[in-house]
């Protein structure tokens, strides 16, 4: 038996024979491969990012030479209250741009995988329409649908459903959610794709043994369907709420963050204090917290989703 195997299999094995049998057995020749994607990476995303951070210690304007001012920017950024409401905003998003359209999404594909749907190819072309559509096209065209003299508000009217007249972008207690509906109405495609791709690979016989055990259809859809799209529906869930939490477009051309700051997001703040303001640093700071929030988000995801079976 060989030293590196001894060293491995002993639990009693240092450390730094452990590391040593490890990079025994290791192709080198491997790590070449992928190098020139490490590079990009840190030339691209973590040198940047670095920047950000090294920004955020600074009262600047993005022209004149910057003042250090330490963790005065952090410390504004984390004790803003506006900032805490911009957060909140955000986290409701989640429900409207991730949780929604994954519940729907399941519906529609439990739906699906009972009964054979004529034409579903082109039904899904269609339903991916708003994904591919560019977000300041679906804010503008929400703006119009929204409006107190457009569409939605003159089918109130004409069925007697005042509520919906009022259901406009410039409601304080409507703006949030009116705009979370666009969200949902965006990422539903997305969710949707991601499920029937994953139910084209469930073998058929779990489905007809399901059946023939007696299952209705929201039992097949609990024993076989949902477990088997365990993967997509953590893949879903990851995608939508990162777009929830740095969401701008939508928000910027739909509602600039108002009425007041009924619908203002992070991105909001960010773009404001650096294009605006010309307070960098601050942007900067705030764009390194939104950032952490981000992925501590993304961890919690993967957490709960767990490893794949």
């Amino acid at each position: 038996m060989s030293s590196g195997a001894m060293a491995a299999g002993n639990p009693r094995a240092t450390m730094a024979q452990r590391l040593r049998s490890s990079f025994h057995g290791t192709s080198w020749s491997a790590y070449l491969y992928i190098a020139p994607v490490l590079v990009a990476y840190a030339v691209f995303v973590l040198y940047p990012l670095s920047q950000t951070v090294w920004t955020g210690f600074f009262d600047w304007n993005g022209i004149s030479v910057g003042t250090w001012v330490g963790t005065a920017n952090y410390e504004a950024v984390l004790t803003d209250p506006l900032l805490r409401e911009a957060l909140v905003h955000s986290f409701t998003f989640i429900f409207y741009y991730a949780i929604l359209p994954t519940v729907i999404a399941l519906f529609l594909v439990g739906a699906i995988t009972r009964v054979r749907v004529r034409g579903f190819t082109t039904f899904r072309a269609i339903l991916f329409i708003p994904q591919i559509m560019p977000s300041v096209v679906v804010a503008i065209a929400f703006r119009w649908i929204y409006d107190p003299d457009g569409p939605l508000a003159a089918i109130g009217n004409a069925t007697g459903q005042g509520w919906l007249a009022n259901f406009n972008l410039g409601n304080f207690d409507t703006a949030l959610p009116a705009l979370g509906l666009v969200g949902t109405w965006v990422e539903v495609a997305l969710c949707l794709v991601l499920f029937v791709a994953g139910a084209q690979k469930i073998p058929v016989e779990l489905f007809d043994a399901a059946r023939v055990d007696g299952a209705g259809a929201v039992r097949e859809f609990l024993a076989v369907t949902l477990p088997h799209l365990r993967g997509e529906v953590k893949i879903a869930l990851t995608l939508t709420t990162v777009y929830a939490l740095r969401n701008f477009d939508l928000v910027w051309v739909a509602t600039s963050g108002g009425p007041g700051t009924s619908t203002t997001v992070p991105s909001y703040y960010v773009y404001r204090d650096a294009f605006v303001l010309h307070e960098v640093g601050q942007a900067a700071a705030m764009a390194v917290v939104l950032t952490v929030v981000i992925v501590a988000v993304v961890a919690l995801i993967q957490r709960i989703g767990g490893s794949e079976a």
